[in-house]
């Protein structure tokens, strides 16, 4: 249970950037949507919001919104535009005083605008919208789930999982990076337990190695999304602190490829032309030639934080040597890429591909240069 008497808590820069991101992708989700012919609803969930506002931890002096407002702007905006469509939005808290301050701070409802609130367990919610959503046609959702406790509560999550619509995730990575090994009680125990579905046995072998707990949790998304005729698509992104420390990662899922490519070309705008918060000092600069004769240029590639440079990397080494391979191939090949966006980046990747590789780019096709390249 969340502390409920502290109305107003502090964002810090990670979190912010998360606000900016779930704003940024639900704005252009939500016009798209608008634009389909066969969705009449928008569904937006936040099942854990808290109040809306935020201390700014970089300025004292100055408060932040939070996603409910964000999003909750961006939304009337987008109802304003089409009146003969419906917009619902769900905020639930824990605490009755945050949700309160919350009600005042969102858009007021309008004909084909309207904000359900509630005070709860959102795991709860999720059990009863579930069934709801599922009896309403022509409608498209986007849950974001934000555990407080960073437990993730599966069965909640499950007819989400399996619907037509997307789902956010906070995985709070470094909660469990530094936690699981020193669980010692049952309520410890069980939270890790019923978040990765395993034993703690099993679980302590991964010590701190993020990608361990990462890779259990998309397996876990994957084996829970049973509508196998409809490919499942799963985006992540981290988040670090000032002291570049991982926080958590957000992970977007969809069986909507549109969806999919419109996530990772808005984590990467959002975070500056990079796939994460994370502070490289200079370091995705740093080229040196490869002294083996084949004038290779050697680049410093963090897989926590890829450049446009590591989607040329990508894609020289995909078409080595292959001559007028049309664009629309490569950007083909970006879209199912789980990271690198294939929008939104196109003259930058070309632009990379010609200076680092020697890329003779067309109108319609590219080039590409033979390099030694290892696999």
């Amino acid at each position: 249970m969340p502390n409920c008497d502290k109305v107003i808590d502090t964002a810090k820069y990670h979190s912010i950037k998360k606000f900016e991101l779930i704003e940024r992708y639900v704005k252009a989700w939500a016009e798209i949507l608008m634009l389909n012919e066969h969705c009449n609803t928008l569904v937006f969930i936040d099942c854990m919001s808290n109040s809306g506002e935020y201390k700014n931890a970089q300025n004292e002096n100055s408060t932040v919104m939070g996603t409910p407002v964000r999003v909750s702007q961006a939304l009337k905006e987008v109802a304003k535009k089409h009146p003969d469509k419906r917009i619902l939005i769900y905020f639930n808290d824990f605490s009755e005083k945050k949700i309160e301050h919350l009600r005042s701070l969102v858009e007021k409802d309008d004909v084909n605008f309207h904000t359900i609130f509630t005070i709860g367990d959102g795991n709860i919610l999720l059990k009863k919208l579930a069934g709801e959503l599922s009896r309403m046609k022509n409608t498209h959702f986007l849950l974001e789930y934000d555990p407080f406790d960073a437990t993730i509560d599966w069965e909640a999550l499950m007819p989400f999982l399996n619907n037509w619509g997307e789902v956010i995730i906070n995985h709070s990575i470094q909660d469990s990076t530094r936690a699981v090994k020193m669980a010692r009680s049952e309520e410890a125990i069980n939270k890790y337990e019923k978040t990765y579905l395993t034993n703690i046995e099993n679980l302590i072998p991964y010590g701190s190695d993020k990608d361990a707990y990462e890779n259990r949790i998309q397996e876990i998304i994957k084996a829970l999304h049973l509508v196998k005729d409809r490919k499942y698509y799963v985006a992540s992104f981290p988040f670090f602190n000032s002291k570049n420390a991982i926080m958590y990662n957000l992970i977007h899922c969809t069986s909507n490829l549109k969806g999919f490519k419109l996530y990772k070309t808005t984590a990467w705008q959002t975070f500056g032309g990079k796939s994460s918060t994370k502070n490289t000092h200079g370091k995705e600069n740093q080229i040196a030639l490869d002294f083996d004769g084949i004038g290779l240029p050697e680049i410093t590639t963090d897989t926590y934080c890829y450049y446009v440079q590591d989607i040329a990397i990508y894609l020289q080494k995909k078409f080595n040597g292959q001559k007028d391979v049309s664009l629309d191939s490569i950007w083909k090949v970006l879209e199912e890429h789980p990271v690198f966006p294939s929008e939104g980046f196109r003259k930058e990747i070309k632009n990379e591909l010609k200076t680092l590789y020697g890329a003779k780019i067309g109108k319609t096709t590219i080039t590409f240069a033979h390099k030694g390249l290892d696999e």
